[in-house]
C-alpha cells in the first residue's frame, strides 16, 4: 500500500480512492486513473482503514464507523486528510494528499493581491470554490505569507488538520475538531478569548459558524474561511440564505460591513496537460462593493467594481483571469470556455442552505 501512495504522489495524485472491489485509483490533473490491476477485497480495504485510523478507541468501533475523518502521515512523502466511509456496506477510503511543504502564493501563481489581502488587520476573507478546487491550499499559502512576514497570533481550528505551519515570524496554533477542540463553532468561539489577531476555520457551513465568524471581525480580528460555492456572487447569496428567514436581512448587513475580501478559484488543466493552473476571481470590500453588496437587487453589480479595479486594487472577474490565461498560453480556449460555464451555472445548495432559504 505504502509503496502505491508513495508512487501516486510522486505523479502528482491529488487524491487517492481505495474501495473493496475495485483497484487503487488516483485523481492526476484532475482525472481519476487505475494504478493497479488487482482489485482489493473487503478485508484488504478494512485492513488499510485501521493502518490509517491513529485513535485506539476509533480502530476498535471499526464495525460501526460510517463516516469518519483523520489524518495520517508517511515519513518522507507526505500528510493525508482522510476519509472513512462505507458503501455497500464495505468499506470505502478517500485520501487527500497534503504535502509536508506548505505552499506560497508565489508556487501556486495565485495573484499578488492576496499578499495584501493577508496582510489586512481585521475583517472576513472567504476563500471560495467548489470542492477539490484548491481552497485549502489557498488558506495554508495566506497564512503562511502572514507568518513569514508579520509578527501575529494565528489560530487554526481544522477538522482534521492539514498543513502543519511551524512558527516562523508568528506563533501559530493549531486545533483539531474532535481531538483538541469539541467542535468549530465551540473552537471558534474559545479562539476569540485567545488573544488571536488571526482566526482561521473551514468550511462556513451553518448560520451559527457565521454568526460567530462575523462576530470575531466585528470585534476587530482577521477571520478567514472557506466556502463551497462557484464565485463571488453566489458565495455572498449562499451565506445569506444559511440565515433564518427572520435575521436574513440584518445577516446580510452584518456580511457587507465585516467582509474584507472574497476570493473564488477553479483548478484547471494547464494547456500542456503537465498539471493545473487556477483561475481566480477576486473582490475587495471597497464602499462601493459594500455598498452593492447589502442591496440583494445590487449584488450582481460587484462583478463590474471587481472589473473596474482591476487595474488600481488588483481585483479581477473570472473572464479578465481566463484572458490572460489564454494570452500566457497556460490554457486552451476550449478550458477557458469550460470554466466560464462552470462560474455561471447554478450549484445545487446544501440541505440545511436549502431549508434555511425556505423558510
Amino acid at each position: 500500500m505504502e509503496k502505491i501512495i508513495k508512487a501516486a504522489v510522486e505523479r502528482g495524485a491529488s487524491d487517492l480512492h481505495i474501495k473493496a472491489g475495485d483497484v487503487f485509483r488516483a485523481r492526476i490533473n484532475g482525472k481519476l486513473v487505475p494504478l493497479t490491476k488487482q482489485r482489493l477485497t473487503p478485508d484488504q480495504t478494512k485492513a488499510i482503514a485501521l493502518k490509517l485510523i491513529s485513535s485506539e478507541e476509533d480502530r476498535a468501533k471499526i464495525e460501526r464507523l460510517r463516516d469518519f475523518d483523520c489524518s495520517w502521515g508517511m515519513p518522507g512523502v507526505g500528510r493525508f486528510r482522510v476519509n472513512v466511509l462505507r458503501q455497500r456496506s464495505s468499506f470505502m477510503i478517500i485520501m487527500r494528499v497534503i504535502p509536508f511543504t506548505v505552499p506560497t502564493i508565489e508556487s501556486l501563481r495565485l495573484p499578488d493581491v492576496l499578499k495584501q489581502i493577508a496582510e489586512a488587520d481585521r475583517g472576513l476573507v472567504l476563500v471560495a470554490g467548489v470542492s477539490g478546487s484548491g481552497k485549502s491550499s489557498t488558506v495554508a499559502a495566506i497564512v503562511h505569507h502572514i507568518n513569514r512576514t508579520l509578527h501575529k497570533h494565528v489560530v487554526t481550528i481544522e477538522n482534521p488538520i492539514e498543513f502543519l505551519h511551524r512558527d516562523l515570524s508568528c506563533s501559530i496554533t493549531q486545533r483539531e475538531v474532535g481531538v483538541d477542540t469539541e467542535s468549530l463553532t465551540i473552537g471558534l468561539k474559545a479562539a476569540l478569548r485567545q488573544d488571536p489577531d488571526v482566526v482561521v476555520l473551514g468550511e462556513m457551513a451553518d448560520a451559527a459558524t457565521i454568526d460567530t465568524a462575523l462576530k470575531g471581525a466585528e470585534t476587530g480580528h482577521l477571520v478567514i474561511a472557506t466556502s463551497t460555492t462557484p464565485d463571488v456572487v453566489t458565495t455572498v447569496e449562499r451565506l445569506v440564505a444559511t440565515f433564518p428567514a427572520e435575521e436574513r436581512e440584518v445577516g446580510r448587513l452584518r456580511l457587507a460591513e465585516a467582509v474584507h475580501a472574497i476570493i473564488s478559484q477553479q483548478l484547471l488543466p494547464q494547456k500542456d496537460e503537465k498539471g493545473r493552473v487556477a483561475a481566480v476571481e477576486v473582490l475587495i470590500a471597497t464602499p462601493a462593493a459594500r455598498e452593492c453588496l447589502k442591496d440583494p437587487k445590487r449584488v450582481s453589480q460587484v462583478k463590474k467594481i471587481m472589473a473596474d479595479g482591476h487595474k488600481e486594487l488588483g481585483t479581477q472577474t473570472y473572464q479578465q483571469h481566463l484572458e490572460e490565461l489564454i494570452d500566457d498560453d497556460q490554457i486552451t480556449t476550449d478550458t477557458k470556455r469550460a470554466a466560464e460555464a462552470i462560474a455561471t451555472q447554478p450549484v445545487v445548495t446544501s440541505k440545511r442552505s436549502r431549508q434555511a432559504a425556505s423558510s
